[in-house]
């Protein structure tokens, strides 16, 4: 159930639904609200918290973080695949297909 919540969390944010600065209900209620236990509520708001995606200002609450942390590494990374791949001489379409392989 963490990983469930979590991952709908994470959906939230990404397609708007929770848009940056969004509060988010406390441990509590969130846990009363979706059946589950404090702790598996509280685990997700850490990780996610970790992670970037969340964060905490103390007695005010858990809200949405401003900037999404997927987004510079995405871009990172695929600056680093692009050079790499240009500099083995392999053109775009090649390397979508690597990629549409990877993800499979």
């Amino acid at each position: 159930m963490f990983d469930q919540l979590r991952t709908q969390i994470i959906a939230g944010v990404r397609d708007g639904e929770l848009a940056p600065g969004t509060r988010l209900p406390t441990v509590r209620e969130l846990a009363g609200q979706i059946n589950l236990a404090v702790n598996t509520v509280a685990r997700a708001y850490r990780e996610l918290e970790a992670a970037g995606i969340l964060e905490t200002r103390g007695r005010f609450g858990t809200f949405v973080a401003r900037a999404d942390p997927a987004d510079a590494a995405m871009a990172t990374a695929a600056h680093t695949y692009v050079s790499t791949a240009r500099a083995l001489g392999v053109g775009k379409d090649e390397a979508l297909r690597y990629i549409e392989t990877a993800f499979g």
